[in-house]
């Protein structure tokens, strides 16, 4: 798929932070609901927050290869962190350039005082794009 990412003069540099302003591309849309750490059966997979991470990643890219569709082929993704700091924004930072590289998608990071389960830290959802036939 041919994502167009744009990061317009007179915006920041949004790299540094683990996003693009505006990513693109033609096709149907594909809305994946949030992925947290957890096992198969739900459950939290660790009170560490960087594991936690990692697990909603792999459930994330678990989530798009069920819809034939891989990290490449996501435009949007959305970031919930539990009591968000600089510390668990770098944790964020190596996963995400970890998983696109310099082709990051549009992101928005909100921190929140609480997720669905009480041992939830992070939550991840994604907007991908399934390319045009």
């Amino acid at each position: 798929m041919t994502r167009v990412i744009t990061n317009p003069a007179g915006l920041h540099d949004p790299a540094g932070y683990g996003y693009s302003h505006i990513v693109s591309a033609p096709g149907e849309q594909v809305f994946v609901a949030g992925q947290y750490g957890s096992d198969e059966s739900g459950h939290v997979v660790s009170e560490d927050f960087a594991e936690q991470v990692a697990q909603a990643f792999a459930n994330l890219r678990t989530a798009l290869a069920a819809v034939g569709l891989g990290p490449a082929d996501v435009v949007r993704i959305g970031t919930y962190v539990v009591a968000h700091d600089q510390e668990k924004l770098e944790v964020l930072l190596n996963e995400l350039h970890a998983t696109w590289g310099a082709e990051l998608p549009a992101q928005t990071l909100i921190g929140v005082a609480a997720l669905a389960l009480p041992d939830m830290l992070f939550e991840i959802d994604a907007v991908a794009v399934r390319p045009a036939a």
